[in-house]
């Protein structure tokens, strides 16, 4: 047994890693900055939490330590810095330190790594392809990056089997740890301007993933930017709305299959998971059926509750302007008699100012929109004196004319409960992005 300790145990990847750990019989204890839900369960399984970062959280004795980069601040494109006392003391010990993708990188590349990679939608394909293979004819495990019901509301699930699935996040090129069997690009829209330069850069990074991905690489066909990949020396597949085409260039027509979740790109995700688990000879019926059980994972078109004023309220991870604007069109489409009601919180203000254009777009279907505050993460201090919740509500006024400036989370719970009380019977309330927006779930 071995005492491994992880810096930022309540994030949602990391986490997953430390119960691949426990599973495996060692001692594993974290520290996180604040309590949740999360680490509520983490404690149920035995692991040791600690709240707030401390030198002695640590055990004296480590074999092993896995932060989360979360943890520090960002100088430039080439370094990082961090003043947490845990992280240096294990380095000032000689411990063996890793970052959560280096720790998840020597779990996976000793299997068949199935690696799903792409600027957005990779939780709802590697959590579909996770359930495709639990319990299968070739079995597989599975690190994703949302609490899937079907795995016990965990983020993880395993078995002694070859295969594993894992959510792939190209930010920093942190994806190239990886030596994957099968990769996934779904979709490459430019992201992460805080460190990749521009687009060409950001195309870098997928093209070295190609490079190093052991057999077939599934990209969409649809994609403008997935098909600069197109590479006749590279064994790929190539999906597309009806059919995949595979590496001798032949058609293959997806079966007709309904999902319990709405959306065109939740369908297309759907088609990923699938032309994988045909790449790797299982069985058609048991795919489809495995499909249509999907039941959706936590913070993606999760339907929390209805409330005693008899409207919804949806909680959703989606904070790229384009899984924005698919996200809820799909809840529109859904609800077509009911108004949307959205509260979205940016995440970054460097990323608020480089996506600024692309929110413009996005918000057409919200019939109602309140911007909290912009979440603050790795920021500079020109990026926040360059942009403000207020700066931000008055450019999407320009275009939508019904977007509030909800003063930080306290006073927005206050309008969600005004709105609810006002609105009986009429609406989705949707709540949106990846800061903390979500602690909203439990107002009304």
């Amino acid at each position: 047994m071995k005492n491994i300790h992880f810096i930022g145990i309540g994030g949602i990847g990391i986490s997953a890693v430390a119960r691949y750990y426990n599973e495996l019989g060692h001692n594993v204890s974290g520290s996180s900055d604040s309590n949740s839900a999360l680490l509520e369960l983490l404690r149920k399984e035995w692991i040791k939490i600690f709240i707030w970062h401390d030198k002695n959280n640590m055990p004296d004795i480590a074999d092993l330590v896995v932060y989360t980069e979360a943890i520090f601040n960002k100088d430039d494109h080439e370094h990082l810095v961090t003043n947490n006392v845990e992280y240096h003391k294990a380095k000032n010990n000689n411990v063996r330190v890793l970052s959560y993708p280096q720790a998840l990188a020597e779990i996976v590349n000793e299997k068949k790594c199935i690696a799903v990679a792409w600027s957005h939608g990779k939780t709802t394909t590697s959590s579909m392809l996770g359930i495709i293979l639990m319990e299968s004819a070739i079995w597989g495990s599975t690190i994703v990056g949302t609490q899937v019901p079907q795995f016990d509301n965990s983020n993880f699930y395993y078995e002694i089997a070859p295969y594993f699935v894992i959510e792939a996040c190209e930010y920093r090129r942190s994806f190239l740890q990886y030596l994957p069997y099968i990769s996934l690009i779904t979709n490459i829209d430019l992201d992460h301007l805080d460190y990749f330069k521009d687009l060409e850069d950001y195309m870098s990074a997928f093209r070295s993933l190609q490079d190093q991905t052991k057999w077939f690489m599934i990209l969409n066909g649809n994609c403008p930017n997935s098909r600069k990949l197109a590479d006749k020396n590279k064994r790929q597949v190539w999906v597309f709305d009806e059919y995949f085409v595979d590496e001798k260039w032949q058609k293959v027509f997806f079966r007709e299959f309904e999902l319990k979740i709405p959306g065109e790109h939740i369908l297309f995700d759907a088609k990923m998971a699938y032309t994988c688990a045909k790449l790797l000879w299982l069985d058609d019926e048991y795919i489809v059926s495995k499909l249509e059980s999907y039941k959706g994972v936590w913070r993606r078109n999760e339907i929390i509750k209805t409330t005693e004023n008899s409207n919804v309220i949806i909680s959703d991870y989606g904070h790229h302007p384009t899984e924005i604007k698919l996200t809820l069109d799909a809840i529109k489409g859904k609800y077509a008699d009911k108004k949307l009601f959205v509260v979205f919180q940016p995440h970054q203000y460097s990323r608020t100012i480089e996506l600024l254009d692309w929110f413009k777009k996005c918000f057409s279907s919200a019939d109602e929109l309140i911007i909290p505050n912009i979440y603050f993460s790795r920021d500079k201090e020109e990026d926040v004196l360059a942009m403000s919740t207020e700066k931000l509500v008055n450019t999407l006024n320009e275009i939508y004319h019904n977007v509030s400036n909800g003063k930080w989370l306290e006073n927005t719970a206050e309008l969600i409960k005004e709105y609810d009380e006002l609105n009986l019977n009429s609406s989705i309330i949707v709540l949106m992005w990846a800061g903390s927006v979500d602690d909203l779930r439990n107002v009304l």
